[in-house]
């Protein structure tokens, strides 16, 4: 049996240490030592030389002890901020932070179910392919941990990652490929006062740019933002610069490159017209996921859910997580509701219910 107050605590332990993006240390070595002496193969990679972090990704095979296929289970350890000092309060059910702080669900709730899965496999003597726990740093800032794996010494070929919302059952399959954007637009400075028609405002071409765009919700796929606009001084100079900041994302990589190019176009015509000049650049951040229907791995998360009597919900998300990057090196891969809500606020809760739902689905994933 799930062993609910062992999930408990263990959960309460995770969310009690500091994790935030390269700081997760803490979090690693606390894992390592509760593994240890299990019979397991527990190493920490050098994901951090590519972070500037303070430690790398905790990796741990667990030989099996039945047949199948090699599996990989994965979640990250970093948090939002505020998340130094959480205290966690367990309230009729319901785990909650004091209110200062995020939770710390968003994905210690994944950590925690993945060890009670296991712990309760051992316990029962219950068979299963080898397993790798794949417990990643800097999600949270860009999936950095993921992408610093090194995929060659992970031997499974599916994953399955616990860091989605919804309810326990809801199971991730498409999620979006992200780009983020960055111009550059160059004027020329003049008094404002005294000659303004010698100068080139930077800011009108911005404000130019941003008129003509296609922003926010694209279609049902893709959407775009501008998060930030800086530039400018004085009143009384015609301002020679100004930047714009913001992203792009959506399930078509061939839309997203469409969108991408429609805001380029946008810049480079503002920027034309008011004679001056822009640079525009863009990077993808992480591709789209994308499950088939006739997945093998969603198959069986479909057939766990029914087992359990999980209402179970095959859906899409605007979000990216560790899963995107997994899915982009050519796992078969999905992601898992866990029943986190209102996560990155210090709103953030999770019913207990919800992460022994969540150990269960795991476990059951897990045998062979």
């Amino acid at each position: 049996m799930i062993d609910p107050h062992r999930l408990t605590s263990v959960f309460l332990d995770l969310v009690r240490i500091d994790s935030p993006s390269l700081g997760e240390k803490g979090v690693a070595d606390h894992l390592k030592a509760r593994l240890s002496g299990r019979g397991y193969d527990i190493r920490i990679d050098d994901a951090n030389l590519s972070t500037g972090g303070d430690t790398g990704n905790v990796i741990v095979r667990v030989p099996a002890t039945g047949p199948g296929d090699p599996m990989a289970f994965s979640a990250h350890m970093d948090c939002v901020p505020p998340c130094l000092g959480v205290t966690p309060v367990l309230d009729n059910g319901i785990l909650r932070s004091s209110g200062n702080t995020v939770l710390g669900g968003d994905d210690k709730a994944g950590i925690s179910a993945i060890l009670e899965a296991l712990f309760h496999l051992e316990e029962e003597r219950i068979p299963h392919p080898d397993l790798y726990l794949l417990f990643t740093v800097c999600e949270e800032a860009g999936m950095f941990g993921a992408k610093g794996l090194d995929f060659s010494r992970i031997l499974a070929r599916e994953v399955v990652v616990l860091d989605a919302c919804g309810d326990v059952g809801t199971i991730i399959v498409r999620a979006p490929a992200k780009a983020g954007l960055k111009v550059a637009f160059h004027g020329r400075a003049a008094h404002a006062g005294i000659e303004p028609e010698k100068g080139i405002s930077a800011i009108q071409m911005a404000a130019a740019a941003i008129s003509r765009m296609r922003l926010l919700r694209i279609d049902e796929e893709t959407v775009a933002n501008l998060g930030r606009i800086e530039g400018g001084g004085p009143t009384n100079i015609v301002p020679d610069s100004a930047t714009l900041t913001g992203e792009a994302r959506s399930q078509s990589e061939t839309t997203l490159m469409n969108q991408i190019g429609h805001m380029r176009g946008c810049c480079m015509d503002a920027a034309r017209e008011f004679g001056g000049s822009c640079d525009f650049s863009f990077d993808i951040s992480y591709p789209a996921m994308h499950v088939p229907q006739e997945s093998a791995l969603l198959g069986r998360a479909l057939h766990a859910c029914e087992r359990l009597g999980l209402v179970a919900a095959v859906k899409g998300t605007g979000g990216g997580s560790d899963a995107n990057i997994f899915s982009g090196h050519g796992l078969s891969c999905i992601n898992l509701g866990i029943g986190m809500s209102r996560v990155h606020t210090t709103d953030e809760f999770i019913r207990v219910a919800d992460l022994i739902k969540t150990a269960r689905l795991t476990a059951e994933l897990m045998q062979s």
